[in-house]
């Protein structure tokens, strides 16, 4: 995407879709605010919330509003058409990169927006997830949370793939492996899961990964 290209996504841009659903949010759900690329007085309340937002109004502790933030950033890009159109329009002291960078995160797929929303990766984390693209994001967001990244760490993994490292070696130096996550099991199925991979002789999660593999296909198959 370059500086003239419109920011998109394929779920509508500015719609409040994580931010207002209460299993993420909770009570702050009722104060979701969605911006509309096709309605000027929505463009125009956009450019306003961009420009407090660039001034700092919101801390990043306050990861609904920071993503309100972005999701302005982003349908105020769709509603001028360009990033530098949008930063004019926002005004002094709005910048092409400050917006180019959070209306990414505002892009960034459902599933990680949902982990930001709820305080599991920090919004100033997200925006160098955001600078990655495909499976990469999915990979450096769920490292984020499962290794307690800091931004700093989250930052330096995002530079290093960007220069040619591949994703797992460049997580892999920041202290986390990629691939393995702590689940909690009802006793029961925990002591059938053991009993079974001893039989087999393997490891517990080989047989776990074999039973994802065959829900994921049946559900991709529904």
């Amino acid at each position: 995407m370059n500086e003239e290209s419109p920011a998109d996504r394929r779920s509508p841009v500015g719609e409040p879709v994580v931010r207002s659903d209460p299993a993420v949010t909770g009570e702050r759900a009722a104060e979701a605010v969605g911006f509309d690329p096709d309605d000027p007085d929505s463009v125009a309340e956009a450019a306003e919330t961009v420009a407090r937002f660039a001034a700092g109004d919101v801390g990043d502790e306050d990861h609904v509003l920071m993503l309100r933030g972005a999701a302005a950033c982003a349908a105020l890009v769709r509603g001028v058409g360009s990033y530098k159109a949008a930063a004019e329009r926002a005004g002094d002291g709005v910048s092409v990169a400050f917006i180019r960078k959070w209306a990414r995160v505002h892009d960034l797929p459902q599933a990680i927006r949902r982990q930001v929303a709820s305080g599991r990766i920090a919004p100033s984390a997200a925006k160098h997830v955001a600078r990655l693209g495909g499976t990469d994001r999915y990979l450096l967001a769920w490292a984020t949370i499962d290794g307690d990244l800091t931004v700093r760490e989250v930052r330096s993994i995002a530079s290093a793939v960007n220069d040619g490292s591949d994703v797992e070696t460049a997580v892999r130096e920041a202290g986390v492996e990629l691939g393995h996550v702590g689940i909690r099991l009802p006793l029961d199925a925990y002591v059938e899961l053991r009993r079974r991979a001893s039989n087999r002789n393997v490891e517990p999660g080989a047989l776990v990964a074999e039973a994802l593999d065959d829900y994921f296909a049946e559900s991709d198959a529904e």
